[in-house]
């Protein structure tokens, strides 16, 4: 079997998750959050859109976790984003967490904001 050290650049995997809180490479954070390209940083939820349309360009996919349940996000945010040319992946967080991960470590340009459980 053949194994590879996965390189994460600045973005940071998801480590673990809980009740109202994302461990992400390490650091504990309460509350959404968005990480990327540039790490992880505390996110005011689907009302603080700038910082996601700030990702264009820099990212092919946003993957959106809604917390415990899959839910839809606001049509106007949806519109937004993908104008702005980004790809939307909406599903709930733990399994937003995963694909977010896998994705990572295969070298996407990918970012996720997430709600908590």
């Amino acid at each position: 079997m053949r194994l590879n050290q996965i390189t994460f650049t600045d973005a940071k995997p998801i480590d673990g998750y809980g009740p109202g809180f994302f461990r992400i490479g390490g650091d504990i954070f309460h509350g959404a959050v968005l990480t990327g390209p540039a790490g992880p940083a505390e996110w005011a939820g689907y009302e603080d859109r700038h910082p996601l349309l700030d990702l264009a360009g820099r990212i092919d996919v946003l993957l959106i976790g809604t917390g415990a349940d899959m839910a839809q996000i606001p049509q106007s945010l949806r519109v937004e984003l993908e104008n702005a040319g980004l790809g939307v992946e909406v599903m709930n967080s733990p399994a937003a967490c995963r694909t977010y991960n896998v994705l990572l470590a295969e070298g996407r340009r990918i970012a996720l904001a997430l709600i908590p459980v």
